[in-house]
């Protein structure tokens, strides 16, 4: 039996039924146009099956006229409509696509592209003014063809505002797909709800008649669907579970702010990548070198799998070449598929200039969550094959130069001059009758070897702590090396040279042999006496003051730089003691200064000069 309308008198020859709505009271046919032979889609309904009165159809007028509104290429056209004997007919754009509810195999990333363009129908949708809420989002409302283009179709219940638009069906909505507020004020996140179902329905396989069975048993406003999708993105995860929040201010607001927060989410459970170590500095140590550094990336996300390739980031001062080949950079290897790789990552110096730091960085991109991690490389290249020279500051060469310039002063200029004064008031101990000029030259020649051992001592002391590299300042074992080679370095000085002096001073006196002979050794016994004297005492003092002085000197002396200025700072000392004009003054800066002022300046021209001609040499090089 043949139950088919005839709209032949409308236009129209019905093919077979797509689908029925009983308790709706409604009946999808498709049709095709007589004059045009176009497929088009029929929604015959028929008020009488649900109200003998025909108040419906005022409502469905106003459907009508919203259909005729829109205008997005995913929503079937709105074609016409016609009345019938108990209802009417609604003419739509025909969509060769089944619907979601037929079985079918979808991968996750088909579904994120569902669920994209369903989010910009609903987006088109809420922009209306006023907007328009579709209020039955379910599987069997969503066509999909083999291309995964998505078609939104059935606004038989839709909310126009804040007018109820349709009334069709005596429940609105579909169980389970309903949050809680659309039964009694939907609002832009409505529709939101009911896609979050739909998208777990596929996503698990199932049917949406029986999205009850994941209903959490303990709170039937959640639905548990985590522990089925183990391969799915924990981020997406979070963007479904809040799709689908019972409460309005825990989901998304409208549908363009749910379509910002999926665009960017990968859907598949990425790995995540993990370096052993980051890259230190490649240091090369001969010119030309080869260096290498080790590095293992390993994917930490399990029941993943990591595949990538490594990038050289272009530099401005690189020449061109080609993706899989850059100059000097090489990455072995450079394309993998593997949760555990190791990497052998090698600079060639060879084409780089010396003494420079490099940097470049490496892109590696992957299928990882970022897709692309960043690593820099520093490349110290090998030294220039010119000896380098210490940098000085100036502060240091004029400690040292003042060092030795006002030591030389206190030790030749003011030291003596206090000794001659008082040796010429007579303030001497030991002087004997007969024998002053014995006496005075033990005094002077005392005094020098007190001097002398002072420094002899500071130098000893210098030279031990050198050698036994665990004392570095002035102690007590210094002042006690002053004073005993003071002491030996008189007694010899003051018994020969005080004697020898006594004796000359006294033989220009009329004096008969005998007398000469008794000065002479007088002399030298009073000049031995006053040499240990002084040797002990003014050794004590002065050589203490003098070794204070050569460890400063020689402290501040710690290259060679720094000893020509305090050599030329002693000369400089001279001079104010003595006189610039004489022959020895003269002598003593000339050498001194000259070797200090060539090395000061003239020597780093020279070095710069050598260094600037090996530069030229490396003009074909790469720049860092």
């Amino acid at each position: 039996m043949n139950n088919q309308p005839d709209y032949s008198e409308q236009g129209y020859k019905i093919s077979h039924e797509l689908g029925r709505n009983q308790q709706g009271g409604r009946i999808t046919w498709l049709a095709s146009s007589i004059a045009t032979n176009q497929q088009v889609v029929i929604k015959q309904y028929s008020f009488a099956q649900i109200d003998s009165s025909w108040s419906g159809f005022k409502t469905h007028q106003r459907e009508i006229e919203v259909l005729q509104g829109l205008n997005y290429p995913k929503i079937p056209k709105y074609l016409g409509a016609f009345p019938t004997s108990n209802g009417f007919c609604l003419i739509q754009e025909y969509i060769d696509a089944p619907s979601l509810a037929v079985t079918r195999s979808f991968a996750p990333e088909d579904i994120k592209i569902i669920a994209i363009q369903v989010l910009e129908i609903l987006a088109y949708l809420q922009s209306r003014i006023p907007c328009i809420i579709h209020r039955d989002i379910k599987p069997e409302n969503i066509l999909v063809d083999t291309e995964i283009n998505v078609y939104l179709i059935d606004f038989g219940f839709a909310r126009l505002g804040n007018q109820e638009v349709s009334s069709s069906s005596i429940f609105v909505g579909t169980p389970g797909f309903i949050p809680p507020e659309q039964l009694f004020k939907p609002t832009t996140a409505t529709d939101l709800y009911a896609l979050g179902v739909t998208l777990i329905c596929l996503l698990t396989g199932t049917k949406s008649t029986a999205i009850q069975n994941l209903i959490d048993e303990d709170d039937p406003s959640q639905i548990c669907f985590r522990h089925l999708l183990p391969q799915l993105s924990l981020r997406f995860l979070d963007w479904l579970e809040m799709m689908i929040q019972p409460k309005l201010k825990d989901r998304f607001t409208n549908a363009q702010q749910a379509l910002n927060a999926l665009i960017p989410l990968d859907v598949t459970r990425c790995p995540q990548v993990e370096f052993s170590n980051q890259l230190q500095t490649f240091i090369a140590i001969r010119l030309g070198e080869k260096v290498s550094q080790f590095i293992t990336v390993e994917n930490m996300m399990p029941d993943t799998s990591l595949k990538g390739r490594w990038e050289v980031a272009p530099h401005p001062h690189d020449p061109p070449y080609a993706p899989n080949s850059h100059p000097w950079i090489s990455i072995t290897p450079k394309k993998f598929a593997g949760n555990r790789t190791k990497f052998d990552i090698e600079v060639d110096t060879s084409k780089l200039l010396a003494d420079k730091l490099y940097k470049r960085q490496l892109f590696l991109h992957t299928n990882a969550y970022p897709p692309t991690h960043t690593l820099t490389v520093k490349v110290q290249t090998a030294l220039i094959p010119i000896a380098k020279k210490e940098t000085k500051s100036y502060e240091s060469l004029i400690w040292a130069f003042l060092t030795g310039e006002i030591a030389t002063f206190i030790i030749i200029g003011i030291i003596p001059w206090i000794i001659a004064t008082l040796a010429s008031h007579k303030i001497i101990l030991w002087n004997l009758p007969g024998i002053d000029g014995s006496s005075n030259g033990a005094f002077v020649f005392g005094t020098l070897g007190a001097i002398f051992g002072g420094v002899a001592g500071a130098v000893i002391n210098r030279g031990y702590n050198f050698f036994q590299k665990n004392k570095q300042n002035f102690d007590y074992w210094q002042i006690a090396a002053a004073i005993l080679v003071g002491v030996i370095i008189v007694g010899i000085l003051g018994i020969i040279g005080g004697g020898v002096y006594g004796a000359i001073i006294d033989l220009s006196k009329p004096n008969d042999l005998v007398g000469i002979i008794f000065k002479l050794m007088g002399g030298i016994l009073a000049g031995g006496i006053g040499a240990c004297f002084i040797g002990g005492i003014a050794g004590l003092i002065i050589g203490f003051l003098t070794s204070v002085l050569m460890w400063i000197i020689l402290k501040s002396v710690n290259d060679r730089l720094s000893l020509l200025a305090a050599a030329f700072g002693i000369s400089v000392g001279l001079g104010f003691v003595g006189s610039f004009l004489r022959l020895s003054t003269i002598l003593a800066l000339g050498i001194t200064g000259i070797p200090f002022l060539y090395t000061l300046i003239y020597a780093p021209i020279q070095h710069q000069k050598l260094i600037s001609k090996y530069r030229d040499s490396e003009k074909n090089l790469i720049r860092p």
